[in-house]
């Protein structure tokens, strides 16, 4: 039996008690219709994106961005990271529809526990990678600022994934937000993160030239935006 208790020693704390509020009867797999309800689901090419449903679809992309590589340019704080290697490989070789019959039941039910909705203005979107269904990443856009955010899991990245997800996020704001203005953050170094917002069809923007990570880091940064005159809202 796999144990997330053995291997996810950060512990139950804050990061899980604010995924949860009691248990529910199992949501998998992902939900493949249209947006509502307070759920925004979308499509591109090679990804399925959706509103978190349960904690797994939080916290399988949570350690899609643990990795050193991804902490090179997000800079997260160490809550909101999977730092023990062992569980971040766990969590990367599951897929989204898995019934997790292979888990300890405490496990299992954590696992499967609706995720609350969140408060923060933030609407948050999990990608699944449509030809193995396993977490590939997510994205998010502000809805005060308008702002993106996004990343890939490590074996998910340099095969052009990085464009739909940016481009999914784009269709978020707009299509479903009714943004008219999307931007997005980058340090001028990362050239992979530039490279897919330009193919996204995002342009330079003006925007603060300092940064400060959730780390503590302060960067150089560059931005960029995407317009759209015309918008529409879903029922998500």
């Amino acid at each position: 039996m796999n144990s997330i208790s053995a291997t996810f020693n950060q512990g139950r704390g804050t990061m899980w008690q604010a995924l949860f509020r009691r248990p529910a009867v199992p949501l998998h797999p992902p939900v493949r219709g249209r947006c509502g309800g307070g759920r925004h689901v979308l499509r591109s090419e090679r990804l399925l994106l959706y509103t978190p449903l349960i904690a797994l679809d939080v916290i399988a992309p949570t350690a899609a961005r643990s990795d050193a590589e991804a902490q090179r340019w997000l800079g997260s704080r160490t809550e909101e990271i999977v730092q023990n290697e062992d569980a971040r490989e766990v969590f990367l070789s599951m897929r989204a529809d898995d019934d997790l019959s292979g888990f300890e039941t405490r496990d299992r039910l954590m696992m499967m526990r609706k995720v609350e909705k969140p408060t923060d203005g933030v609407v948050r979107l999990t990608a699944v990678h449509g030809a193995d269904g396993r977490y590939a990443g997510a994205t998010s856009v502000s809805l005060e600022s308008g702002e993106i955010g996004g990343w890939l899991a490590p074996d998910y990245r340099r095969q052009g994934l990085g464009v739909e997800l940016f481009r999914a996020a784009v269709q978020l704001g707009h299509r479903h937000l009714g943004l008219k203005v999307v931007r997005a953050g980058a340090e001028p170094t990362n050239n992979a993160s530039r490279r897919a917002l330009a193919s996204a069809g995002f342009t330079p923007a003006p925007g603060p030239a300092r940064f400060t990570l959730g780390d503590g880091r302060e960067i150089d940064a560059t931005w960029h935006q995407h317009r759209q005159e015309a918008t529409s809202r879903c029922r998500g």
